[in-house]
């Protein structure tokens, strides 16, 4: 869990100098920040996601791509059933429930796309599981310094609930420690790209809704998106041992 704590630490610290930097800032600079700020994370998630779908063969030099159906079913069905749930509801009343008792405005916005963009990646992932196998927080850490860079940007731009994304973070990345055993054989390789693929679609998508408060897409709605490849991954397992390979 070292690794995990770290990283939240690092959160925490940089939300804080974030929100005091947002207090000094004028309105237009403020929103020129949160303009830049949706640009920077737009291509995070453009790069993460060609990252997980593009390879390169080392003797020809040519690349390919593979993933792209999944990523399409991917988003399909989370979407449909991140709708019907409701998901970016609820998490919004709560929101709106944490803003009324602390009177923090913004909460739940800032809330939710801390937690997202701080817990999509291989790093979350592989960084956990080698932190809980190995003992070896290394990739956490250094995930915690970008985090800690990423969250002064945006507690300046978004506002406190950045700050509080750190408790997600650490109910995911510590799981995730914690059932390293379990976990590692089977988030990795095709699997662990097509997740991670799905993700950082969604911090594209969290970019566009920082460029602009009149177009909005409703992020949360999409997170079961990220369950579909593990799901399909467990179909075809199922099958293979009926007897029955795809």
């Amino acid at each position: 869990m070292t690794g995990t704590l770290v990283n939240a630490g690092m959160i925490a610290a940089g939300s804080c100098v974030g929100l005091i930097l947002k207090k000094g800032l004028r309105p237009h600079l403020e929103q020129a920040i949160h303009q830049a700020t949706g640009l920077a994370v737009i291509m995070i998630g453009l790069n993460g996601a060609l990252t997980n779908m593009l390879s390169s063969d080392p003797a020809t030099g040519s690349v390919s791509s593979s993933g792209e159906l999944m990523l399409v079913f991917s988003m399909i069905l989370g979407a449909i059933v991140g709708e019907s749930l409701g998901i970016e509801e609820h998490l919004n009343r709560l929101g709106d429930l944490v803003e009324d008792k602390l009177h923090l405005s913004g909460f739940a916005q800032s809330f939710v796309n801390g937690a997202l963009i701080y817990c999509v990646g291989a790093m979350a992932i592989v960084g956990a599981i080698n932190d809980g196998l190995l003992g070896d927080p290394s990739t956490l850490i250094t995930k915690g310094v970008l985090d800690g860079v990423t969250s002064i940007v945006l507690a300046a731009s978004m506002g406190p609930g950045v700050l509080f994304s750190a408790i997600p973070v650490i109910l995911y990345q510590g799981g995730l420690t914690l059932f390293a055993g379990l976990l590692e054989p089977v988030l990795q390789g095709e699997l662990l790209r097509q997740i991670c693929a799905a993700g950082f679609v969604l911090v594209g998508c969290i970019g566009v809704n920082f460029m602009s408060d009149k177009f909005h897409i409703k992020v949360a709605n999409f997170l079961p998106a990220l369950l579909v490849p593990a799901l399909w991954a467990g179909v075809k397992a199922l099958l293979a041992l009926a007897g029955m390979p795809l």
